[in-house]
Order: structure tokens, then sequence, then C-alpha cells
């Protein structure tokens, strides 16, 4: 019997170009394009509403199916892990500032959200040292509520159909509160017991 090393394999390198990558990209994209066309809309011409609407759900879209990939394929690189969230917030933050500046949405509504989603952005930045916060069932159903919400807005339903916005954004903005209240305690734990 020899004392030979055993061979370890090598780390697997996750080139930065891949699928999952390119739909985080092609997100950050659709950003400005979607502008544009709410812009171009005023929120008054129906085909420049159904086309930043179409814009908004591809973009959200990708959100879901990167993520998938990169998991499903183990192509998690450190550049999805930024620019992801970043995508999200983009177009998630333009869409509601949008919203609430042609007089669809109260401003309160896009401010509680906003501060909800960059805050918990900075307390991920802030335990990750101790930890990862994983995101949670809560987490993707206010994700879901928000996308359905924003998409109900953009597009214009004729009455009463139209009032169904206002309900979904209602569900929407209950469960970005208590889930980012959730955030918040799991980083509190998560820190405190680190520490200890």
């Amino acid at each position: 019997m020899t004392d030979e090393p055993v061979p370890v394999a090598a780390p697997r390198v996750v080139s930065l170009y891949n699928a999952a990558n390119a739909l985080t990209v092609l997100r950050l994209v659709l950003v400005p394009v979607f502008l544009a066309m709410v812009v171009a809309s005023g929120m008054t011409d129906h085909d420049w509403r159904i086309g930043a609407c179409v814009a908004f759900c591809v973009a959200s879209a990708t959100d879901f199916v990167d993520g998938w990939i990169a998991r499903r394929w183990h192509l998690v690189t450190s550049f999805g892990k930024i620019a992801d969230p970043i995508a999200d917030k983009a177009l998630t933050g333009t869409a509601l500032i949008l919203l609430s500046a042609y007089d669809q949405l109260p401003w309160w509504v896009t401010l509680v959200i906003l501060v909800r989603e960059w805050g918990v952005t900075a307390l991920r930045f802030w335990v990750i040292r101790y930890g990862v916060i994983p995101a949670s069932r809560g987490g993707k159903l206010k994700t879901g509520l928000q996308t359905a919400a924003i998409a109900w807005y953009l597009w214009p339903f004729p009455e009463p159909l139209d009032a169904v916005g206002p309900w979904l954004m209602g569900a929407a903005l209950v469960v970005t509160v208590v889930t980012g209240f959730d955030y918040l305690f799991q980083a509190l734990r998560l820190r405190r017991g680190a520490r200890s």
C-alpha cells in the first residue's frame, strides 16, 4: 500500500458569461425601455401602456427564470449575487415611482415599499459575515403580489376591472411590511447567535 496523495478536484469555475447572468443584464436593460414606454404613454395612451406592461412582465419573468437557471445548473456567480437584487430593485422601484408620479398610486405606498426593499438589502449586507438570510416563502409571495399589482395598474383595464389593482397593491403592501419585519428579526437572531 502506497501513501500517494489523493487527487483533489479543482474548484469549479463558473463563467461570467452564462444564461442566468444574461437574463439579469436583460432585466437591467429593460428598465430604461420600460421607463420610456410609460413616459410615452403618459398613462393615457393605451397602446404604450400595454407595451410598458408587457416590458415590465417580461423583465419580471427574467427574475424568476435567472435564479432557477443559476441554481439548476450551478451557475451562481458573484456578479449575479450583486446584480440580481439591484436589477429587481431598479425595476420595481422605477415602476412604483412612475405610478406615483402619474397619480396612479399614493406616494406613501411607494415610499413604504421602497424603504422596506432597500432596508432588507441593507440588512443582508449588515449580517453577511455571520450568514445568509435566505429568501422566504413570504418574500416570494411579496414579489408575486407586487408584480401582479404593478402589472394591473399598467394595463388599461376598463371599469370595474381597474378597481382590482388597489386591492392587489393593498395585499402586496401588507405582505411587504410583514416580511420586512420577519427579515429584521432573522437578521437580529443571526447576528446575536454568531456573536454569542
